[in-house]
């Protein structure tokens, strides 16, 4: 009877598609295993007497299905719910599984790895937990890996550092923890790891200078950055805000193609002297332990935050030119130990620019509007700034 029902179901298969069989019950396993949420009709097209190569999100190659993008694709659609069945790892043609945001959960099946030409992996948006399975680490063509936004723990297994192909990794808004790995793909260019658990320190070589997107931000992480960084020179953002990080910050960073520069709330000290006139819009090294005096070259950027370190001397006349000129639309100094600023009492602040001064060892000769989180004091007290002096 059991070899009866095969052949039937051979039969059957070829009756009505071309399909390779395997890929067939395969799509009938993932099926069983998902639906669409209320408001979905994803799976409408999926009837399994006609051909599945039609089937929404369902991309063949002659006999093989090599893409697999499952739900609506249009923001907003609800979405799906169920589990991801291990039988995917029996479409091993696949080069692309995407699933849209919705209600997914359970783990991430272990078979994935058997699906040595996928390329792009992205299941963001749900509710995948427990860990990344360590073997898919051997997707040696694994481009782009993205988990966004989903429950996964444990630790980012060190495998998917090994990816030689790999140019995009998305972990972001899980709860990773241990360290971050290191990568050998000399064609990374974007690694998101942002709003994690993640510790340790980052090794020197540990990141490639093909890197282009960085974002760190929210974790644990310690140690210096400075000989991390120095090498990224292609860099066009970077946000390595609220972690533990210390030491100096490299001149050289400065002079990157960056459009963003967000390394505020961490413990870097030292002087910050940028080597050429600065071209990045946007730079917050708020919150942090940086010292000496303030670069001219920061002049040129349209929003800088420098509040809540320990900067001390007088501000550059060039930055009051550049106000002035309304070429600065946001420019906080709050709460340093800055002694002054060249600028007339009388004169208008451009309505367009935002400017902070209080908290410092000055009395302050413009009045404009703070953020309320700088305070109501307006001066430092006399027996800081001596202290801070001598």
């Amino acid at each position: 009877m059991y070899a009866y029902g095969f052949i039937f179901l051979t039969h059957l298969i070829l009756a009505h598609a071309l399909l390779d069989p395997n890929d067939f019950l395969a799509l009938q396993s993932i099926r069983r295993s998902l639906s669409d949420l209320p408001g979905s009709n994803f799976f409408a097209s999926w009837d399994f007497t006609s051909e599945p190569c039609n089937f929404s999100g369902v991309y063949c190659d002659e006999n093989r299905v090599i893409a697999l993008n499952l739900g609506d694709p249009r923001a907003g659609s609800p979405g799906l719910t169920g589990r991801i069945d291990p039988a995917i790892g029996k479409l091993t043609a696949l080069a692309e599984l995407t699933i849209v945001p919705g209600r997914i959960y359970g783990s991430l099946p272990h078979t994935l790895s058997q699906l040595n030409y996928l390329r792009f992996l992205g299941i963001s948006q749900n509710f995948i937990s427990g860990a990344i399975p360590a073997n898919l680490g051997n997707l040696r063509g694994l481009q782009t890996l993205d988990l966004s936004f989903n429950q996964l723990g444990g630790s980012i297994p060190f495998s998917i550092g090994t990816l030689p192909a790999l140019s995009n990794l998305i972990l972001c808004n899980n709860r990773f923890t241990g360290s971050v790995p290191v990568f050998v793909s000399q064609t990374l260019t974007r690694l998101d790891l942002k709003h994690n658990n993640l510790s340790g320190s980052i090794p020197p070589l540990g990141l490639p200078p093909s890197l282009q997107y960085l974002s760190l931000s929210s974790n644990r992480l310690t140690g210096s950055v400075d000989l991390v960084l120095s090498r990224l020179n292609q860099l066009n953002y970077v946000d390595l805000s609220m972690n533990q990080f210390t030491g100096c910050l490299p001149s050289n960073l400065f002079s990157f193609p960056i459009s963003n520069l967000q390394l505020q709330r961490n413990q870097f000290s030292g002087p910050v002297q940028p080597v050429d006139q600065v071209t990045i819009p946007i730079i917050d090294l708020s919150f942090n332990r940086l010292s000496g005096s303030i670069s001219p070259m920061f002049s040129t950027v349209q929003n800088l935050y420098l509040n809540n370190n320990r900067f001390s001397g007088q501000v550059p006349g060039s930055f009051v030119d550049r106000l002035l000129a309304a070429n600065i639309q946001i420019l906080y100094l709050q709460h340093n130990y800055l002694t002054g600023i060249e600028i007339n009492p009388t004169v208008e602040i451009p309505v367009s620019t935002s400017l902070c001064l209080q908290y410092n060892c000055m009395v302050l000769p413009v009045q404009a509007p703070c953020p309320l989180k700088a305070g109501q004091q307006k001066t430092r007290p006399t027996d800081q700034c001596i202290q801070w002096r001598g």
